[in-house]
């Protein structure tokens, strides 16, 4: 498949602001016209002042052309950037729409391998990256383009060995041009690298400075921290040093026309082959030649950068999404099977192995195993994070991939160890479970998930701020908020995912109570460490090495499963421990 041009990607991802954006090129392209109007009429000033002209009418019809140029270029100019700025900020705005709604259809996978710093890079850096290009590339770099190729094709006329002579110092300025642009898309890669691993670095020190105080690890962490920063810095510093050279001549040749056109024409002059008229009117218009087209290199960079920018981008917007029909279907129960299934994530190794289970409808099936064994995956692929490969997963006999993913979300309650509260108030954490929710609902959810006792005294009550990812709260009382939002989401499956892992002594019985209540009549899928919680499960099945050791009543699984009766005993004896 052909590799699209990314000039043309980003002209499609515009594509709703095309009509702005034309308008704002055409505009552009006029008022350069007009800027290069004074150029004419200096050259003709100068001329009638040679030819000795007396009459003032002559030269104030040439001023007022002059300063009507230059006020066209200056009102077009202006009101295209308006025009371009206008639509760029639409088409952005649109961008990073896409984006955020991309997220939620990506396999969890795709979404947990990509950092936060990258993400944020990506979302927010990068999409204002493409700024420049919407609003400044199309118009003013087509203006100034197509300014002085309108002057070069008239000073062509005019004398054809001076049109030469005025360009010729622009392939010596190519050559100085080339020595930093070669390499430039490698280096603006090695950028984006460095900035996304100072980024990410700069997050994962924030996000972990409980840990770093707790332990005394700020001398090291922050160097880490400090390394990043210095090593992108030192990236910029070093780039730009090999560039010097090279810009420098750039831009000190392409204005140089003068060096070719003076004492060459000067010569044809001499030998009567050049009109002073027409020598003079070329010297004030190779003039105005440069000037264009050094703005116009200005974007250079901008273009070397845009392969790598919508990269970036198109990692979310043509990243695969799980595949789901979207006519929603009809459940007449919520029996779950999965059969022979066999997964691993993206490029990893299998995982899952055939593994096959039934979950019947209203019942409690725990999952328990070794860490690593595959538990948790099992529980994810059933709720929809990602969608199996190898063999299917069905739901009220629908295979998961024919179940609209906004459906098959609302069909399941997940609770996991580490529930992200947003930094949101208390009421709003627990809304999340159904938006459309009440306050009387919302405190309902919360008195039943034994909320009451903290929120109660809390100075700002249901109102109070949690702070990013809940830090302002303990983790049991994070815990209770989790499971009162699901409890307010009232879906037909609940999966627990070491969902009381942060219960204390005081706090168990009240937690207990809320799982209890949250698991009424429902489909429930328990994944527990702590094998006393789940000794009452309909089934439990063992999990080894992504495949089903054994399966059964606890008791039957003591007699049977060697697996689990060492867990368990291994269990009871840290308990036993624990009492001690």
């Amino acid at each position: 498949m052909e590799k699209q041009s990314p000039i043309l990607r980003i002209w499609e991802l515009g594509k709703n602001e095309h009509d702005r954006l034309i308008t704002a090129v055409i505009l552009a392209i006029l008022g350069t016209l007009g800027g290069m109007v004074p150029y004419f009429a200096a050259a003709h000033i100068i001329v009638m002042l040679l030819d000795g002209e007396q009459a003032l009418s002559g030269y104030v019809t040439w001023l007022a052309a002059a300063f009507c140029g230059y006020a066209v270029c200056t009102i077009l100019y202006n009101l295209a950037l308006s025009i371009s700025h206008k639509a760029t900020f639409s088409v952005l705005k649109t961008i990073r729409e896409q984006m955020l709604a991309k997220l939620p259809r990506l396999p969890l996978g795709t979404v947990m391998d990509t950092s936060s710093g990258k993400m944020k890079q990506i979302i927010v850096d990068q999409v204002d990256g493409m700024e420049t290009t919407l609003a400044h590339l199309f118009p003013e770099m087509t203006a100034n383009i197509t300014a002085p190729v309108l002057t070069v094709i008239y000073l062509f006329v005019l004398d054809w060995r001076l049109a030469l002579l005025s360009l010729a110092v622009f392939p010596v300025g190519f050559v100085f041009m080339m020595m930093v642009m070669g390499n430039y898309e490698k280096d603006y890669e090695g950028a984006v690298k460095a900035t996304n691993e100072m980024s990410s670095t700069i997050i994962e020190y924030i996000g972990g400075i409980e840990v770093i105080k707790a332990f005394n690890q700020g001398k090291t962490s922050y160097a880490r921290f400090t390394d990043r920063v210095l090593a992108n810095a030192q990236y910029y510093y070093d780039w730009m040093k090999r560039s010097q050279l090279g810009m420098s001549m750039t831009f000190a040749l392409f204005p140089a026309q003068l060096l070719t056109v003076l004492p060459v024409g000067w010569i044809f002059y001499q030998h009567g082959s050049l009109s002073s008229a027409t020598f003079l009117t070329v010297i004030i218009l190779s003039l105005g030649v440069a000037a264009p087209i050094v703005a116009a290199f200005n974007f250079v960079d901008t273009l070397a950068q845009v392969g790598t920018t919508v990269a970036q981008i198109d990692e979310i917007l043509k990243a695969e999404e799980q595949e789901h029909l979207e006519t929603p279907v009809t459940f007449a129960s919520h029996d779950i099977e999965v059969n022979h299934v066999s997964f691993g994530y993206h490029e990893e190794k299998e995982i899952l192995h055939d593994v096959s289970l039934s979950i019947p409808e209203k019942q409690m099936t725990a999952l328990v195993g070794p860490s690593g064994s595959g538990k948790s995956t099992i529980a994810k692929l059933i709720a929809g994070f990602w969608d199996v490969t190898d063999g299917s997963i069905t739901m009220g006999g629908h295979d998961l991939k024919e179940i609209p993913l906004a459906q098959l979300y609302d069909q399941v309650a997940f609770v996991s160890q580490d529930n992200y509260l947003f930094d949101e108030s208390i009421r709003e954490n627990i809304r999340m479970g159904r938006q459309s929710a009440t306050d009387q609902e919302v405190e309902a959810a919360a008195h039943a998930a034994g909320c009451d006792s903290f929120i109660g005294a809390l100075e700002h009550g249901y109102d109070t701020m949690v702070g990013g990812g809940g830090a302002h709260l303990s983790g049991g009382e994070r815990q209770r908020i989790a499971i009162a939002r699901a409890m307010l989401k009232d879906a037909p499956i609940v999966i627990l995912d070491e969902a009381t892992a942060y219960i204390d002594p005081e706090n168990e019985a009240v937690i207990q109570r809320a799982v209890a209540e949250l698991v009424e009549n429902k489909t429930v899928i328990v994944i527990a460490h702590r094998l006393s919680t789940i000794t009452g499960a309909d089934n439990i099945v063992v999990i080894q090495d992504g495949k089903i050791a054994a399966q059964g009543r606890h008791e039957q699984l003591l007699k049977e499963s060697a697996l689990y009766k060492d867990m368990w005993q291994a269990h009871i004896g840290a308990k036993d421990g624990d009492e001690v």
